[in-house]
């Protein structure tokens, strides 16, 4: 995961007159070479979403063009001005690349000077972007999960299966029992070992869908993010006491599954309805809470045992910039990417 540090040591120094109108670029080996640990990410999520709730943030919803079905390439600018933090991401997905040996995510982030606008950083996307979703994942499940989650279903075994369960287990170190399900048997079999010797877990690649959301205490759908939903999760599979992080929004979930749900949260409501206004969350139930506001303890997370929440996170350009300015600054503290003349 890289180099750790405490988050004093990682607080984002401001662009230096040394740069001289430079960009400091990192490529993607580069970013997970100056990488802080996955629980360091989430306490810099945690912060920016304290500054959200307390409306000290600028995040317009994410524009986007569709040059294929269900692929998109999404431009997610925001600013935190108590991290110093303004830029955008330009990042795609499009989930014909798997059958091209290409990755399903990637893209490039831009950090600007929040006091000049001149751009001082970029850098590739792809790692922030499957690390901080996890992270996000985990905040929300501090506050909506049972804290003696023993059992983890992942359904989708890719990045975000891999960094969901390094994550979910900083916040819920009780997770002893994985159980894998992937269209791919193989592919869920690799991971099923992999996690188990990463993580210590008894892991298990299973046959069906459902063996991975029964009985479990939390559940991660991480499929690719589908305008119409195939739906495969039907109502009585989720547990009640579960929670469960839709990844993939609500492509997984039947109509009637979701209306089983006590709780649903998301990391930004008015960008949710962005997404419903273009199509998506057409069965969708309503909002509990956004996420800035159960950090703030706003609105209450888990109320009883028996609950069933969600977190439907979209993965916001805020996780984004919470991260980035850390992955710059350790880079030019340990002499890591290139100058390059704008």
């Amino acid at each position: 995961m890289g180099e750790g540090g405490t988050m004093d040591h990682l607080e984002p120094r401001p662009l230096d007159a040394g740069m001289d109108g430079r960009v400091l670029y990192l490529s993607e080996s580069e970013v997970e070479r100056v990488a802080p640990d996955m629980s360091t990410v989430i306490g810099l999520l945690e912060r920016a979403f304290r500054e959200k709730g307390e409306g000290r943030i600028e995040m317009p919803p994410k524009p986007g063009i569709h040059p294929q079905p269900d692929a998109f390439i999404h431009a997610m600018p925001a600013f935190i001005p108590s991290l110093g933090s303004a830029g955008v991401k330009w990042v795609s997905g499009y989930p014909t690349n798997q059958a091209r040996g290409l990755p399903y995510i990637s893209g490039l982030l831009i950090l600007n000077d929040p006091a000049t606008g001149i751009p001082y950083a970029v850098m590739g996307c792809v790692w922030i972007t499957a690390v901080r979703t996890a992270a996000a994942s985990a905040l929300s499940a501090r506050y909506l999960a049972r804290r003696e989650s023993e059992t983890l279903g992942i359904l989708g075994c890719g990045v975000q299966g891999r960094t969901h369960v390094e994550a979910l287990r900083v916040v819920l170190p009780g997770l002893r029992t994985l159980l894998a399900y992937d269209i791919d048997r193989s592919k869920a079999s690799r991971f099923a070992d992999e996690m188990a010797a990463a993580h210590g877990l008894t892991a298990t690649a299973v046959e069906t869908p459902r063996e991975a959301v029964s009985g479990c205490d939390v559940v991660v759908t991480a499929g690719p993010i589908l305008r119409r939903p195939h739906a495969t999760i039907k109502a009585g599979w989720v547990e009640a006491g579960a929670f469960v992080s839709a990844v993939d929004f609500d492509s997984y979930f039947d109509a009637r599954a979701l209306a089983e749900f006590d709780k649903v949260t998301t990391d930004d409501v008015a960008q949710l309805h962005h997404f419903r206004d273009v199509g998506y969350f057409q069965s969708f139930p309503p909002i509990h809470a956004d996420l800035g506001d159960l950090v703030l303890e706003r609105k209450p997370g888990r109320e009883t045992p028996g609950e069933r929440t969600m977190a439907c996170n979209l993965g916001v350009a805020l996780d984004d910039m919470a991260v980035a300015p850390t992955i710059f600054a350790r880079a030019r503290e340990l002499g890591v990417g290139t100058l390059l003349r704008l």
